[in-house]
């Protein structure tokens, strides 16, 4: 370990993985530490069952109707993939897609007035949605055309809107768009957790909604994925991919110090050896005086014996709760997977809800999902902190991943990998030049 390395990670999070597979492709010689003895950070999955219990302190063990321990794989922080978005590009480019199996989510689900439907993405569903009014459906498919046909590079798919200047809040008034389907676009289509970007320029809002058609295109269930035997195999796909490229791991390492010189990282400290470096990244657990604290997140895991209501018993689905139907300022989401993704003992499903904290009261705030997923067999209970970091990195070369926020996909914690690459390399993250780079590696495929 008493070596000089280009980069040092400590965590073994999916940012973490992520970032020190792009290094190592990069020909960047990388050390790449834990302090727990498994894979993941805040993003594991728990296995078995036996161990989810004593992590949120639950007495006894658990019931044998749960079936064996070892069935279970259930993940600390929920999120599906979008079936064409940032992170299956990175799997895809990497090619890290080759330790990984995924199955497509079977719906999507929004809450309307304390019942949930399935959310319509493409003109069919919206013309035979129930969500909607007849008069609502043509507008509402109109709106869904012009935003196929968007192609912010050219001109004439504009019609006389601004995408760098025409808020979305007056696209949804150009296409005379009721306050019910404004929530379920903005929400359950383009994912925003809050009502900010209706006064933002609708360039970014009509891309989402296009992510999501495009996603959804792809499978045509629904537009997300999940990888069988759950979110903790990402990491270690990505952990694979850097020791093929010369990356040293070490779980289980206890990090003492981060040794600086000059205000600059210079190295870090583990049972009494250094190893050198250039540059670190971590994730705020260790280094609890550079980031800062902007709210928390509630999550619940809730295992159940049977599906959700009103999903058609789908064996895995998403519903996202908007904050206008709960007087909240942001929205309140459920992920539910099963044994069909070897994740869970026979029979049995796992749903997270999970949300932003706004008052005193967390439990409270997220009741109106744990409501639709009664009777719940059995619940654990996490309250996190959302961490930033305090600065850019530039000056010290530490460079901090966030908190993984409430969303329910991974798009947020790729633009956060895409900012720190950025930070460290000083240039754009380019999926294009890393493929070019693998196959210099591996010769034309």
């Amino acid at each position: 370990m008493n070596e000089e390395y280009d980069v040092i990670v400590l965590g073994t999070g999916l940012t973490e993985c992520i970032l020190s597979g792009i290094m190592s492709v990069n020909g960047k010689k990388v050390l790449h530490m834990d302090r727990n003895p498994y894979y993941g950070g805040e993003s594991a999955s728990i296995t078995p069952l036996e161990d989810l219990y004593k992590r949120f302190k639950i007495p006894g063990a658990p019931p044998a109707s749960m079936g064996r321990g070892r069935d279970w794989n259930v993940d600390l922080i929920p999120k599906f993939l979008m079936a064409n978005g940032q992170l299956v590009k990175m799997l895809l480019f990497t090619e890290v897609t080759r330790y990984l199996d995924f199955k497509v989510t079977e719906g999507s689900f929004v809450y309307k007035g304390g019942k949930i439907y399935k959310v319509p993405s493409t003109e069919a569903e919206a013309l035979a949605s129930s969500l909607m009014g007849l008069f609502e459906k043509r507008r509402f498919r109109k709106f869904l055309v012009y935003v196929a046909n968007f192609d912010e590079n050219d001109p004439r798919t504009f019609e006389g809107i601004d995408p760098k200047k025409t808020s979305m809040r007056e696209v949804y008034k150009k296409f005379d768009l009721g306050q019910d389907v404004i929530d379920f676009t903005g929400h359950a289509l383009a994912l925003y957790r809050t009502d900010d970007y209706l006064d933002q320029p609708c360039c970014e809002t009509i891309n989402r909604i296009k992510l999501y058609s495009e996603s959804l295109a792809r499978y045509g269930k629904s537009p997300y994925l999940y990888p069988l035997y759950g979110l903790g195999e990402l990491p270690q796909g990505f952990a694979r991919l850097s020791a093929i490229y010369g990356g040293t791991y070490m779980l289980n390492k206890p990090i003492e110090e981060i040794i600086m010189q000059n205000g600059k990282v210079i190295g870090v400290k583990s049972e009494g050896e250094i190893a050198r470096c250039k540059q670190l990244i971590c994730d705020p657990s260790y280094v609890k005086d550079r980031v800062e604290k902007v709210g928390q997140v509630i999550r619940v895991i809730c295992i159940l014996s049977h599906p959700i209501k009103n999903t058609n018993d789908a064996n895995s689905c998403q519903i996202i709760i908007p904050q206008n139907q709960v007087n909240r300022k942001s929205d309140i989401y459920v992920c539910m997977i099963s044994s069909a993704h070897n994740v869970a003992a026979q029979g049995k499903y796992i749903a997270i809800a999970s949300t932003t904290v706004e008052t005193k009261e967390p439990e409270k705030e997220i009741r109106p999902a744990l409501e639709l997923l009664e009777p719940i067999e059995q619940k654990f209970v996490s309250i996190s902190d959302l961490l930033v970091p305090k600065d850019l990195g530039t000056e010290s070369q530490i460079f901090i991943s966030r908190t993984y926020d409430a969303t329910t996909h991974f798009e947020t914690t790729c633009d956060d990998i895409k900012d720190i690459y950025k930070r460290m390399m000083g240039s754009e993250f380019d999926f294009e030049e890393m493929k070019r780079k693998k196959n210099d590696i591996y010769g034309e495929e």
